[in-house]
């Protein structure tokens, strides 16, 4: 695959396609299995409390691979993205209900970096219950 988005089609401020990502305590369960990451307070609701959270919390790498998804469908190709960093400002609490949380993303063109790489850096916001989870969230994309 190669990246569908023509560098020479966007500039600064240019905004990619919001999108919004249920999260559940069983995905959280499958996220677990799939990663390894079998830490408590991604399923144990009274441990997570024991421990000072408000509740179950998504993992971090999951919300972080939730987010850089609103770049790789707007790229069209995942290797697209050659580098990808965030700062875990908040977690994502998802309570035990048939809802679970949300986590919206909105993202926009940040700066164009090298025209002869065709690169751009690529500025994400990531929230859930209207708190930022996600901090000096940046991508930098390789584009067509």
């Amino acid at each position: 695959m190669t990246a569908t988005v023509r560098y020479a089609d966007v500039e600064a401020g240019t905004e990619l396609p919001a999108a919004s990502f249920p999260v559940t305590r069983a995905t959280l369960v499958r996220y677990a299995g799939a990663s390894g990451d079998f830490n408590p307070i991604h399923w144990n609701e009274r441990f997570a409390r024991q421990v000072g959270l408000p509740d179950v919390i998504a993992h971090g790498m999951f919300t972080m691979a939730e987010a850089i998804r609103v770049v790789t469908d707007w790229a069209g190709d995942p290797a697209a993205v050659v580098e990808y960093g965030v700062r875990f400002s908040k977690p994502v609490v998802v309570p035990d209900d048939d809802t679970g949380a949300l986590i919206e993303v909105t993202a926009k063109v940040g700066a164009r970096l090298d025209d002869e790489a065709r690169t751009v850096r690529v500025d994400l916001t990531a929230r859930s219950a209207g708190e930022k989870v996600l901090g000096l969230s940046r991508a930098v994309v390789r584009l067509a």
